[in-house]
């Protein structure tokens, strides 16, 4: 039972994130501000739980790796912004899928920044997920402009997270939640002036339930899903870490469909199905038994 508490830590926590979109859609602020109070709160809460369990890291530990973390952190809350964007301009499903692009990115971008090895079955699985995104925008007939500007929103969140992910790569000194506490810091370092620039700050006008949401997605969807995923992560294999953050889309899209009211075209149905369907085939090894 022991071995299956990280499972559950992971599944749990890719299952709140799939809940994220309900709520920002219900925050009538602009998407710079839900990101820059998203990475403030979240930051408090993850401080505290650092100071709690006395994860601190010494500042010689972090200092060397300290500009890494502060780029990949204003990556972090650029890719927000683009992402709740998305979410104004196309359905949560159509958006969460394009954002699920990322990985793929992450695959073509390896060897070019690490030397790493491209096979033929992550070429494959390349190829297969971009075609997943063509039928997500429709093919020929491309939809709306509102839709396409959504799909080309989301695609962008996916780059920006993508850089995280490669960022991260490099960060091997400073362990996850505290590299993730300062992620947070300069996430909002950076999106303060932007936010104040780009139409100034308006949480006073906030009803009661505009604030129990905002609460929602810096405290839970943020602090507590953060911790929880990195107090799991590492009890897990990296397969099992990669199957199991599909619940997260998933959840997203099912939370499209039947809370928000908004709809999938069969195509965009299955071009989604491609983009998950093929990262995950090619971030899963398949054993072989030889006899």
């Amino acid at each position: 039972m022991r071995n299956s508490h990280p499972k559950i830590l992971m599944a749990l926590s890719m299952a709140v994130f799939g809940t994220l979109p309900v709520f920002v859609k219900n925050i009538p602020l602009s998407s710079a501000e839900i990101a820059l109070y998203r990475a403030v709160l979240a930051a408090v809460l993850t401080g505290i739980y650092i100071a709690a369990a006395k994860k601190n890291a010494k500042f010689k530990r972090i200092r060397r790796e300290l500009p890494l973390i502060l780029v990949s952190g204003a990556a972090m809350g650029i890719n927000w912004i683009l992402l709740f964007e998305a979410y104004r301009y196309t359905s949560v499903s159509v958006a969460t899928l394009s954002y699920y692009f990322a990985p793929v990115i992450v695959t073509i971008a390896c060897p070019f920044l690490f030397r790493e090895r491209l096979t033929v079955k992550q070429v494959f699985c390349f190829v297969m997920a971009t075609a997943g995104v063509v039928l997500i925008t429709g093919v020929g007939g491309l939809g709306s402009g509102s839709e396409i500007k959504g799909i080309a929103l989301g695609l962008s969140a996916a780059v920006f997270y993508a850089s995280v992910i490669l960022l991260n790569k490099r960060i091997r000194t400073v362990d996850g939640i505290n590299r993730t506490f300062i992620q947070f810091i300069a996430a909002a370092a950076v999106l303060l002036p932007y936010t104040a620039a780009a139409g100034g700050f308006h949480l006073m006008s906030l009803d009661f339930a505009g604030t129990l949401n905002l609460l929602a997605v810096g405290f839970i969807h943020t602090g507590v899903t953060y911790c929880l995923y990195f107090s799991s992560v590492t009890g897990l294999t990296g397969q099992q870490a990669a199957v199991l953050s599909y619940i997260d889309p998933l959840v997203a899209v099912v939370m499209s469909v039947t809370v928000l009211g908004e709809s999938i075209t069969p195509l965009q149905a299955a071009g989604g199905l491609m983009i998950l369907g093929f990262t995950l085939l090619n971030e899963v090894r398949i054993k072989t038994n030889r006899t």
